[in-house]
């Protein structure tokens, strides 16, 4: 459950905080490699340094103090190792009473180490011990001055980053396909959205991110309208890896003192890596939040909000995560991002060789026949960056749709990350074995060979999708739709009324309509293609889509 703002108990007296790892020695400077996709259009000096550029501090580590490497992950194990009489919750004890079909499943060890936040273990809302510790060493290692560790996913992080920023009635500029975090942000904040259509590729149905100049006009026409401008807010990268210029973004708001939090769940992996884009702290945004689990290795659900600057309240952002967050927290998931952050400490060169499979897996589908590889020469738009991690597979070539496509690979036992209505996306990470991306390339050439000797030609017309992001007509904030009564009416009735639900496809994530939004026929076309392709419905009260909910006005 989630807590109310209290003060810190007297009655639990906590352990002074271990002392923290040295710091890093000072890092050589920058050499930019040619695969590197540099941001540097701006006026700007900002040099935080990278991880994967201080490989001699990182391959030889000063002595750690003992437990210090992952203080959490050390803490959890000496705790756990205890023999002691337990009358605390969970009421498995310490996998005593552990169901037998979970037991079997992950074993007695994570029982053991599900553990309460008790004394030695540190409190998640008010750290000053060993959680103090691993988020500062966090913070270090991510190169933010502060480190929030998040157990209800990068949501809540993105929730606090808008509630922190945005006072009710405020508005907030924020990119038309933006996460349903963010909505769900603006209806717990009461921020009005100020929305920017990101350029939409309609022949691959993916949305790209946001320009400077858009991000310009927008606040332009706010401060002209008088109106009061709580944040900016940026997904970059997007789920396909686009990169919006967020340090130019940067250099547009911070002139009006107007704080930029940058969604980048998809990029907790930038700072480790050379051929990586620039990080949104790197680029001087000044809350980030990111989803450790994704690319990096975390435990799912664990995720990371990284602040810099002086445009926020940190206390402000602590109060909101109180608010958010379970009063329960769960210290695998805490542990696990410890444990993420050391792993990552100790090897300044992990993404060697991931990077090198998926560039070359990139290059050997791009000349498969019949198949297309998604990249910046798709977008018009000036965009800084692609995540080189991410590969997004077109056979629209072959007449085969994203779920055509992945329904074959899925035979072969090839499982991608994302499956859209026209192509299908593979993330490549650290687990990730030479033996898997030599699979995939080989099931795609199988599937080049099959499909163009059955259509006989090579090529075909693309099935160009109308894009569901670029006609839309707000009549209520998000949040005055939530409260709003509604009733039922027929997919073909509502056509004209203001939706009361917010309805996405999932993944990826990206609302089609919000709440407050007029329904209109490129939203019911869009959303009736992606339910008869299979796509799950997140959001809508009826799944199938037969009926929506409208606002009952």
């Amino acid at each position: 459950m989630s807590m109310l703002l209290l003060p810190p108990s007297s009655s639990r007296s906590m352990a002074p905080p271990p002392a923290l790892r040295s710091p890093r020695a000072p890092i050589s400077p920058r050499t930019e490699s040619p695969r590197r996709h540099a941001i540097a259009r701006c006026d700007t000096s900002r040099t935080t340094p990278r991880i994967s550029e201080t490989e001699p501090t990182l391959a030889q580590p000063s002595a750690p103090v003992q437990g210090a490497t992952a203080p959490l992950v050390q803490a959890l194990k000496s705790t756990a190792a205890q023999d002691v009489s337990c009358f605390h919750f969970p009421g498995h004890n310490r996998g005593k009473a552990a169901p037998s079909s979970m037991l079997d499943l992950i074993g007695a060890g994570a029982f053991s180490h599900d553990l309460p936040e008790l004394p030695e273990l540190d409190d998640l809302f008010y750290p000053n011990g060993v959680i103090l510790d691993a988020q500062n060493q966090a913070a270090q290692l991510f190169g933010s001055s502060k480190t929030w560790f998040l157990v209800n996913g990068s949501t809540c992080g993105i929730q606090a980053a808008v509630m922190a920023t945005c006072c009710h009635g405020d508005y907030i500029v924020v990119p038309r396909n933006c996460h349903i975090s963010v909505i769900s942000a603006l209806v717990l904040s009461g921020a009005v959205p100020k929305y920017i259509v990101p350029e939409y590729n309609s022949a691959w149905d993916i949305a790209g991110g946001i320009t400077p100049s858009q991000v310009d006009k927008a606040l332009k026409e706010l401060e002209k309208d008088d109106k009061k401008v709580g944040a900016v807010l940026v997904t970059s990268p997007t789920y396909h890896g686009i990169c919006s210029d967020v340090q130019c973004i940067v250099d547009v708001c911070h002139p009006l003192h107007i704080p930029v939090i940058v969604d980048e769940a998809h990029g907790a992996h930038f700072r480790f890596h050379h051929s990586f884009p620039s990080t949104a702290i790197e680029q001087g945004a000044d809350l980030a939040v990111q989803s450790t689990h994704k690319v990096l290795n975390s435990l799912t659900q664990s995720s990371m909000l990284h602040m810099a600057g002086g445009l926020v309240d940190a206390d402000k952002v602590s109060q909101c995560l109180q608010l958010l967050q379970s009063s329960s927290p769960s210290y695998l998931l805490l542990s696990s991002l410890d444990a993420a952050r050391a792993q990552l400490s100790e090897n300044a060169k992990s993404f060697d060789e991931p990077v090198a499979m998926a560039l070359e897996t990139r290059d050997q589908l791009m000349v498969i026949p019949g198949l297309s590889v998604l990249d910046l020469s798709c977008f018009a738009s000036d965009f800084p960056a692609i995540d080189p991690l991410r590969v997004t597979l077109s056979a629209s070539d072959l007449h085969l749709s994203g779920y055509e496509a992945d329904d074959i690979l899925e035979e072969h036992q090839i499982v991608c990350e994302l499956v859209g209505t026209q192509a299908v996306t593979f993330a490549v990470n650290l687990g990730t074995r030479r033996q898997d991306v030599q699979k995939l390339v080989q099931c795609a050439k199988h599937l080049s060979d099959k499909y163009i000797s059955a259509n006989g030609s090579r090529f075909s017309k693309h099935n160009y999708v109308c894009s569901p992001l670029d006609k839309f007509s707000v009549k209520l904030t998000p949040r005055e739709a939530f409260f709003t009564k509604k009733r039922r009416v027929c997919m073909e009735d509502s056509l004209g009324e203001i939706c009361g639900e917010l309805i996405c496809p999932y993944p990826p994530g990206i609302p089609v309509l919000i709440p407050g939004e007029v329904v209109t026929q490129d939203s019911l076309s869009y959303l009736i293609n992606v339910r008869d392709q299979g796509m799950t419905i997140s959001g809508a009260a009826d799944g199938e889509l037969n009926s929506i909910m409208v606002c009952n006005l």
